[in-house]
């Protein structure tokens, strides 16, 4: 993706016995290279938003790494540096939405550039049954899982939309959005749908500005978060086809293509990486 406006839509004609010419579009348009590119990850010090940010980096893009944990995200920074990337790292609490429109205004005026990709990536899970939550529990669940992306998303179309350029958001929704078989997640495979309708929503308001908005949905796979609940319920990978959880890496692929000119004509999809894990 480059920061220019995308190529204008064709202009179909009406259905005719004659051969119409296809267009001249360059083929195949494949390339990962982000160079030029600056990307903005949430809750990159740790789990899955640790291995994004350090993919969209090894792909050329200066990455805004933006969290919590300032500590992680230092040592994320000098990773990525270390090997030949450029990162810049930005304290972010998720929860706090006054927090929004200053984080794109510092990674602006340290990047030179507003972000053009936008990864929601920041999550948490409940752990708990519905019935057993505290509203505080709840509340907090919603505000990072569903309200932050949605703002987040927002304040990224508004810059983008005033620049008249082009960009890409990727929400990571989850296969709990799609199976949910009652061991206390309820609240969160709520939210995680609510993404999946989300991107699909929002898809349709921004296509016209050239915003393209697509969702992953990650089985389970390897990362801190899946820790915690394998220590609550133990091993859930003996009843998946091929017992084993996925490697963080096994993503790289899919968010490259979503961020890339490959994707270009993809906007409103959730695409669903897991394995077969809950069966078809």
């Amino acid at each position: 993706m480059t920061d220019a406006p995308g190529p204008a839509v064709v202009p179909w004609g009406p259905l005719s016995a004659e051969p119409t010419a296809m267009p001249d579009f360059p083929l195949p348009n494949a390339s990962f290279d982000l160079s030029g590119q600056v990307a903005l990850v949430t809750g990159a010090s740790s789990g899955l938003g640790h291995r994004f940010a350090r993919v969209l980096a090894a792909a050329g893009a200066t990455v805004a790494v933006a969290a919590r944990r300032t500590d992680r995200l230092d040592a994320l920074v000098q990773t990525i540096r270390a090997a030949g990337g450029r990162a810049e790292a930005f304290a972010l609490d998720v929860t706090q939405d006054a927090q929004f429109a200053p984080l794109f205004d510092a990674i602006e005026a340290r990047l030179g550039a507003s972000p053009g990709i936008l990864v929601n990536n920041a999550g948490i899970p409940d752990a708990q049954r519905a019935h057993k939550m505290a509203v505080a529990d709840i509340d907090r669940v919603l505000s990072v899982n569903l309200r932050a992306p949605w703002l987040l998303s927002c304040e990224f179309a508004r810059r983008r939309m005033a620049a008249q350029l082009p960009g890409r958001i990727v929400n990571i929704a989850s296969m709990a959005a799609f199976q949910y078989k009652g061991g206390g997640a309820a609240l969160y495979a709520t939210t995680k749908m609510a993404v999946v309708r989300m991107s699909e929503a929002l898809a349709v308001e921004w296509a016209k500005f050239g915003i393209n908005v697509n969702a992953i949905a990650p089985g389970a796979f390897a990362s801190e978060m899946m820790d915690g609940m394998l220590q609550r319920v133990g091993d859930i990978t003996q009843n998946f086809p091929r017992p084993r959880l996925g490697d963080p890496a096994q993503m790289d692929s899919t968010l490259l293509y979503l961020v890339s000119p490959a994707s270009e004509f993809v906007t409103g999809t959730t695409i669903r990486i897991d394995d077969a894990q809950g069966g078809r």
